[in-house]
Order: C-alpha cells, then structure tokens, then sequence
C-alpha cells in the first residue's frame, strides 16, 4: 500500500521551479506534509493526483505507475483541493449522488446507503437537503471531504484543509481525518504546524520545491532536544536580540516577544533551555533551507 515518488520535479513554462528531486516514501496512515505557502505543496499534490505531469521522476502507488497509467489511480483516489468549487443551489445530498456516481458507484440502492453513510459520518445528515450556498466554510470542507471519500479510496489527498476555519470547526475536521482507516494512505497538506501535530505518525517538511526533512515527530523532535532556547524580551528590544542570536522564531505575548533561538549550548544573555516542539523544528528546519538552496517557489 505504499505510495514512492522519486526524483520528482516540475518547472513552469515561465521559468518556476516547483519541485526539484522529491523523493518520497509515504505508508498507510497520517502522513503529514509541512511547507510553508508557495514551497511546493500544491504541486506535489496536484501531479500526485494525476491533474500535472512532472518533467522527470517516478510515482508509485501498489503495484500502480500513476505516471503511466493515470486512470488506474484516480480509481482508488480521493482528493480535497486546496480550493474546490461546489454548486451553491443544490443540497449536499444530490452532490453527493452526483460525485459517488462519477466514482463508478452506479447501482443506485448502493449509491443511496453510501451518501447517506457519508453524510452521516461528517455530520451533515441533518442538513442534507440545504443548499450549500449556505453552508459555512467549515461546512462546506466537511462535504468535501465526504465527496473525496466517495468510492472508498486507498489513496486520500487533502490540501491545506483547516485553512480559513474557526477553531470549532477546525477541531471538527481533523477528528474526521483522525477516523479514516488505518490502511488507507493519507496525505495532508498544511501550513499549519499543529494539525500536523495533533495527527500524523509520520511527517516531511518541503520548501523550495525540496524536501528538507522526512520522519516520524517524535524522531525529529529528538534532533533538536537540548539546543532549543526561550527568552521574553520588550518588542523594543527584539531586534537586538536578533542581531546576536540564532531566533527561530518569535510571538507576541502580553505585549512582549517571546523568542526561540537555537544554540548547540547555553546563549547567554537570559536565555533558558525548554522542550523543543514541533514549530521549533518547521521554523530551525526553514531557516537553515533558506541558507543552503537556491530559491524555487511556487
């Protein structure tokens, strides 16, 4: 069940570089892809899901060559675009219909059990018949995610699905994701540190169309145990404090900046060593990319 891709690359014709030599190995489960906007997710996602061809590379799902024979995988695929367009004056329930029909599930008392089971599985049983015109955003993701679960697929891609949700509906959404099988290969893609964290055995951070690091959190946070520092400084004074550290990152708090440097020893300077979390090592990782490869967003 497991999903290779290696030595994946794209250039746009205007001159963009993608994706530069992605190599990959993702087994069933969560598995999850950090990247900040413009590092190359989308990307991947998109030749993954046979919508893009690469220039050069190889992707293999089972005993599938998604490059050569791209309907064998969109037949146990299902995929939440970052962005997906939905018909606002029809309920949910006959989209749904219509997205299981076109997965190939024709028979129409099977079809009928399916949406219903879906509907019911991300909590839009009781609004079934509304018209999703106006449904909120977090609405709106949950039916999607249904109609990428159509089919029962062993290959599921979301991209960048808690983008843009409040934190209700954001806890909602990942509880979903969190219930999917366990044989199933599941991708997300994100931004955001924490649903990464909260969900996925497995992980990489891509920037700059390059993969920058690959592995289980628990592993990577291992890395940076020890060399991860925390002062709180007054706003005014955080550049300084730029100047003479390594800050990885830095957040407001009550006013102040709360900073993170990363030092193999002790700083100085008030620093204090605390337990590295997974934002310190997304943030260490970005920065050490951004000195040591060429530019190639997206």
């Amino acid at each position: 069940m497991t999903l290779a891709i290696d030595g994946l690359s794209k250039t746009y014709a205007n001159g963009v570089r993608a994706l530069s030599g992605v190599t990959l190995t993702i087994a069933p489960g969560m598995f999850g892809l950090l990247g900040p906007n413009g590092a190359g997710k989308s990307t991947l996602m998109r030749t993954i899901a046979t919508l893009q061809t690469p220039d050069s590379g190889s992707i293999r799902f089972r005993d599938i060559d998604v490059l050569k024979h791209p309907q064998q995988l969109r037949e146990v695929l299902g995929y939440l675009p970052q962005e997906f367009g939905l018909y606002p004056n029809m309920p949910a329930e006959s989209i749904l219909d219509h997205f299981a029909t076109l997965k190939g599930v024709t028979h129409a008392g099977e079809r009928r059990e399916m949406v219903a089971a879906l509907l019911q599985q991300v909590n839009l049983y009781d609004v079934r018949k509304k018209t999703v015109g106006g449904y909120s955003g977090g609405m709106k993701q949950r039916l999607g995610i249904a109609i990428a679960l159509a089919g029962s697929p062993k290959l599921l891609i979301v991209d960048e699905p808690t983008a843009g949700l409040d934190p209700t509906e954001r806890n909602r959404f990942l509880n979903l994701l969190a219930d999917i099988g366990d044989d199933v290969v599941v991708i997300l893609s994100t931004h955001i540190v924490d649903d990464v964290r909260e969900l996925c055995s497995q992980m990489a951070i891509i920037n700059k169309g390059q993969v920058v690091l690959q592995g289980a959190p628990t592993r990577i946070l291992d890395e940076v145990r020890g060399r991860i520092w925390r002062r709180t400084v007054p706003r005014s004074q955080a550049d300084e404090f730029r100047a003479r550290h390594q800050v990885i990152s830095a957040r407001l708090a009550a006013g102040a900046s709360v900073l993170h440097v990363y030092s193999e020893e002790d700083p100085g300077d008030g620093f204090e060593q605390v337990a590295p979390d997974l934002e310190d090592v997304y943030f260490h990782r970005l920065a050490a990319a951004a000195d040591a490869i060429t530019p190639v967003a997206v």
